[in-house]
């Protein structure tokens, strides 16, 4: 399986656990998906009312200078570990 459509299927599968990942679990797979798929961040940092815009956008530039090949193997890790611990 190509790492490409292992990450989309790891991106599927995560979304299917059976218990919430932590918020920081779920900040950490959306700064590296967003990584994957976009690559270097390329927006504003959210106003100070946006509490949740600004912490999406902290997890996407905590990733910035990956690659998205790097990016996508770091994302299909997490979630593998996400799935395991939280099961399907």
């Amino acid at each position: 399986m190509s790492n490409q459509a292992e990450f989309e299927k790891m991106a599927e599968d995560v979304k299917k656990v059976k218990t919430r990942p932590t918020d920081q679990e779920l900040l950490d797979l959306y700064g590296l998906y967003k990584q994957s798929v976009v690559g270097d961040i390329n927006t504003e940092r959210p106003g100070m009312l946006d509490l949740k815009g600004k912490a999406k956008w902290d997890a996407w530039n905590s990733q910035k200078g990956k690659s998205k090949e790097d990016a996508m193997t770091a994302y299909i890790t997490l979630a593998k570990e996400i799935i395991d611990k939280y099961g399907m």
